[in-house]
């Protein structure tokens, strides 16, 4: 029972080293695929607002087989201000005339071009935008609302779609909600225009921005100041390269919160009161401009002691660099050889006039001789730094005794200071909607604009354009393998990964397919209280038995019988030679070695005893020493 038990027990082990194998690798292919579903995900601060059921329905139901989708220009639900789809005409847009001041007049002019056209990648027949078309040019259009928005107790809402078709190096797609003024004229229409809002993206460089700008009104002065959302924490710049067509929303609430969401995922909220800079209300306290610094004021924290002084032998004199005299010159080196010489090979032109061009010189190149030799030329000591140098003394520091910290001038109160409790309900009502850009880049696309406050009515208006742009992109995205080789390009380190889980499955299947060789520790011999040496005939015998895993308790028995019966002769046999006899306890022996050149040795005999199954203690094994004749 106890021979099973321990050649059990190495099986285990090499099972549980299976099976951890086995869930590394699920761990790995897990990590892989998790990196892939990520790709397409903001990060753990987004949150994915809840998308219209009904409306992803109504999506579906316009599939057709084979990509094929049938087009319903979207007709907004409820309570709207502004939407456009742009499946026809340019109606009620103004293109603007004006020109652009504090700009040279050759680019002054906002002469870019507009046109209304399809999607050029994942076109979804009959759906149509506007396109910006002209790179390194003004642009501005504008178009009245339905009806003014009126900041009182309803939240605004606006949305449109985006898609930089050919990338973008330099240029914004945001949009500016005109304030109702009564002189606003669209046809004049520029970037010192009045606006109330300014919502979108905009990137120039590596910087992505997506912009939120109110222009809010002083109440004390009457003047209007920006008012900058604070960035997102969100990495922007996918929305900004994948050439997809994305969906921007700002929703701002009577309650004076914000949030801005990217294909209705929040990636960006606050409170005008607290997330806008500057500050919507001005501090309190400011510093008073009159107060100046005393002229005896001290800010050094530390100073230099006055009470140290300089060491007689330090010496400032001392170079920090002194040749090496334990240097000695290569041996080889050449030093009438020049480093330089003219080039064997090169020939005068033959259009050079010496007389013009002065005496030609064959170009210098690397003199071959130097090559094979440590050096050319003059040899030099080579320069070590010098043990003595200590350079300028200077006093130590010591902490100022006279220290009054850094001064700053006193508070006053804020004589510009108001406070507006609710922001909203001061900002300025809209009456249209314009875009002023410059881009040195063409093809940005624009749709589906709409200005509501209703999110439900955004929802279905998203559902109805932009979810079914989504579906046909979805459609069209390319195979697993391009997508793994996609996001490798962004993260190298995931070809580690990829290799690995391709190196998994074959490795998992050769450890558990491929047999197992046996090692010695499946040979191992049963332990006993005392350990006993054994002959080689004794070790040999117990291999075999223990190879042969069908041996029943009954043969067991058998040859353990066998065993105990050859001891006695061998006791009887060796009777008379008991005072030679050294019992060893606890330990193996070695066989003997041959010990001298005499032609004597000594052989190892051992008897391996084994007792019976529960018959009794094992018996000890004498170690006999017999002079060889």
């Amino acid at each position: 029972m106890q021979k099973q038990l321990e050649l059990t027990v190495p099986r285990m082990t090499r099972m549980h080293s299976q099976w951890d194998w086995l869930c590394l690798g699920l761990l790995i292919i897990s990590s892989v695929t998790a990196e892939i579903e990520d790709g397409g995900v903001l990060g753990a601060d987004v949150e994915v607002e809840d998308f219209d059921e009904e409306s992803q329905q109504a999506d579906v139901d316009k599939e057709e087989s084979s990509l094929g989708v049938v087009y319903q220009t979207p007709k907004p639900t409820g309570d709207v201000y502004f939407a456009e789809p742009f499946d026809g005409e340019l109606t009620g847009w103004v293109l603007s005339k004006a020109k652009k001041e504090d700009t040279d007049d050759t680019i002054a002019k906002y002469d870019g071009r507009w046109e209304v056209e399809e999607l050029k990648e994942n076109t979804v027949p009959g759906d149509k935008g506007l396109v910006l078309k002209s790179a390194a040019k003004h642009h501005a259009i504008s178009a009245m609302l339905t009806k003014a928005f009126i900041f009182d107790k309803k939240p605004l809402i606006v949305q449109y779609e985006v898609n930089f078709q050919g990338g973008i190096d330099c240029g914004g797609a945001y949009i500016k909600l005109l304030s109702s003024t009564d002189d606003l004229d669209l046809e004049f229409f520029f970037d010192k225009t009045p606006y109330t809002i300014m919502f979108g993206p905009d990137k120039c460089g590596e910087d992505y921005k997506l912009h939120f700008i109110i222009r809010h009104r002083n109440p004390k002065t009457g003047e209007y100041d920006e008012k900058h959302a604070k960035r997102p924490d969100v990495d922007l710049k996918k929305f900004y390269l994948d050439k997809k067509t994305h969906l921007y929303t700002l929703v701002l609430k009577p309650d004076d919160t914000f949030e801005m969401l990217i294909d209705q995922s929040v990636i960006s909220k606050g409170s005008l009161l607290e997330d806008m800079v500057p500050p919507v209300n001005p501090p309190k306290e400011i510093d008073d401009p009159t107060d100046k610094k005393p002229d005896d004021w001290d800010e050094r924290p530390k100073i230099p002691d006055p009470n140290a002084v300089k060491p007689d032998d330090w010496d400032e004199d001392e170079p920090s660099k002194i040749e090496d005299l334990d240097a000695v010159k290569p041996e080889g080196w050449l030093d009438y050889e020049p480093q330089y010489v003219p080039d064997p090979s090169a020939k005068k032109p033959k259009d050079w006039d010496e007389e013009m061009d002065g005496e030609w010189e064959a170009p210098q190149v690397p003199n071959p001789k130097c090559a094979t030799a440590p050096g050319c030329g003059l040899w030099v000591r080579p320069m070590k730094n010098n043990p003595k140098y200590k350079g300028k003394w200077k006093a130590p520091m010591i902490p100022n005794p006279n220290y009054q910290g850094i001064w700053s001038p006193r508070k006053i109160p804020n004589p510009d200071y108001f406070e507006d409790p609710h922001p909203f309900e001061m900002m300025t009502p809209i009456s249209a909607i314009g875009l002023e850009l410059w881009s040195m880049t063409s093809d940005i696309y624009f749709d589906n604009f709409i200005i509501c406050s209703e999110k439900e009515v955004a929802d279905r208006w998203a559902a109805d354009g932009w979810g079914l742009k989504k579906l046909v992109a979805s459609a069209n995205e390319p195979g697993m393998f391009s997508q793994l080789v996609t996001a490798a390009e962004d993260h190298p380190w995931l070809w580690v990964l990829y290799i690995l889980t391709l190196a998994l499955p074959v490795g998992l299947g050769v450890l558990f397919c491929w047999p197992a060789k046996k090692t010695d520790e499946d040979f191992d011999l049963k332990k006993t209280d005392i350990s006993m040496p054994v002959t080689k005939g004794g070790v040999k015998q117990g291999r075999e038995e223990l190879e042969d895993d069908e041996i029943d308790l009954e043969e067991e028995k058998e040859n353990e019988d066998i065993g105990e019966d050859g001891k006695m002769k061998d006791e009887s046999k060796y009777g008379e030679d008991d005072d030679e006899e050294n019992e060893v306890a606890g330990r193996s022996q070695e066989e003997g070695d041959e010990t001298n050149k005499s032609g004597s040795e000594d052989e190892v005999t051992a008897a391996d005893e084994i007792a019976g199954s529960g018959d009794g203690p094992l018996k000890s094994v004498r170690k006999r020493r017999v002079q060889k004749d």
